[in-house]
């Protein structure tokens, strides 16, 4: 979990409340069984019987080997049960308590009853999140009542990439509360995103200028931008174009690596005028054309590489063929469109790709795919793949012609 602790309600390995198991067990509030009996859903005989997980029996039993097995269980559930620390740590960063706070080691620390009315909080509950975030490795309390910045704090600092993916104010804070709709997605196989927030994903981002502005910032992390820029070789290409480009970061990182080239960045009409902005700033503004429209509308047409930079796994089969497809018809006969996506093929990053597949799902209906399910989307499209070349340990570049 967080800063790499257990949770405490898992008793550092062990079942909660000092039980030895699970609900209705020996232990749930010092008892054996439920209410104190040795009955329902822990009694010897029925659902909880001498054997099930955390009763008296195998994998519960008062054996030292069976005692074990419990707490090595815990500490693999403990730790991933834990809903408190990372919204605590959330709220933390929101309220910017890292710059608040003298870092840890240079004497005493921020007065908790400085630190309340600074982020207009009440003091007796902003001291119980801290000294929670203290146990876990986070903030310190070198006297009481006074809270210090450790390494870790310091992550949350302003200008921090910690504190862009956790501010609840922004993106990529309130982002994963849309995992609390979870069990929607499960259920219905359909997004949580508007469970949660009343709006399909893409509808709540252009109704929520603050946090579409946030998302742009979010996504202009650089994620690999420069080894798309020195993996690949752009010799052969006069002309690019970065559909749904964002703000412009990965096609000015091509475009600085590469003089010769020209530039297209198309996306939604304000972050386009974002884009705008940023490539003015790096004096490209000469060499990038920047085009505010949809990517389910017909593209610029001329560019040699149509070049999509993680937008397919945004969406899903029908959505990201037809995106494909206005890609292909725009690159004609004589372009190229170039897919950048992480990939589920042996030696990848299996548990990233395992998280971004669900995460894709609950955010916007997208999903993670295999080079098997590009080479069939492409075919949809009108396109055929002739290359894939890897750009680092998650990543490829999935080079298709049109057919």
């Amino acid at each position: 979990m967080t800063a790499g602790e257990q949770n405490p309600a898992a008793g550092n390995g062990q079942p909660p409340a000092g039980t030895e198991g699970t609900a209705g067990t020996e232990g749930t509030a010092g008892t054996e069984g439920t209410a104190g009996t040795e009955g329902t859903a822990g009694t010897e005989g029925t659902a909880g019987t001498e054997g099930t997980a955390g009763t008296e029996g195998t994998a519960g039993t008062e054996s030292g080997g069976g005692r074990q097995a419990v707490a090595s269980a815990w500490q693999v559930l403990g730790p991933q049960m834990d809903l408190a620390t990372p919204m605590a740590l959330r709220v933390a960063a929101t309220l910017r308590l890292a710059d608040l706070m003298p870092d840890d080691g240079t004497g005493g620390g921020a007065v908790i009853g400085d630190l309340a009315e600074q982020t207009g909080s009440d003091p007796d509950a902003l001291a119980r999140m801290l000294r929670h975030l203290v146990q876990h490795g986070v903030f310190t309390e070198p006297r009481p009542g006074q809270f210090a910045a450790n390494q870790t704090a310091a992550m949350l600092r302003t200008g921090e990439p910690g504190l862009m993916w956790l501010d609840l104010d922004g993106f990529g804070g309130r982002m994963d509360l849309a995992f609390t709709a979870l069990a929607h997605t499960v259920r219905t196989g359909k997004p949580a995103w508007e469970q949660v927030f009343g709006l399909p994903f893409w509808d709540y981002l252009d109704a929520n200028p603050a946090i579409s502005a946030s998302f742009d910032a979010t996504m202009a992390v650089d994620g690999g931008n420069s080894a798309v820029a020195e993996r690949y070789d752009w010799t052969a290409i006069r002309h690019v174009a970065d559909i749904g480009g964002g703000t412009g970061t990965l096609i000015a990182e091509v475009l600085q690596r590469n003089p010769e080239l020209r530039g297209t960045l198309a996306d939604l009409p304000e972050t386009a005028a974002r884009a705008r902005e940023y490539l003015a700033r790096l004096g490209l503004d000469g060499r990038c054309e920047v085009v505010g429209q949809s990517f389910f509308d017909p593209l610029p047409a001329g560019a040699d590489a149509y070049l999509l930079n993680r937008v397919i796994h945004d969406w899903d089969d029908s959505a990201a063929t037809a995106i494909l497809r206005r890609c292909a018809e725009a690159a004609g006969s004589t372009g190229r469109v170039l897919v950048i996506e992480s990939h589920g093929t042996p030696g990848g990053d299996a548990a990233a790709f395992a998280e971004m597949n669900l995460r894709m799902l609950v955010l916007a209906g997208g999903r993670e795919r295999t080079l098997d399910d590009y080479s069939v989307l492409a075919t949809d499209a009108g396109l055929q793949v002739t290359a894939v070349r890897d750009i680092g340990e998650r990543d490829v570049i999935i080079e298709c012609v049109p057919k």
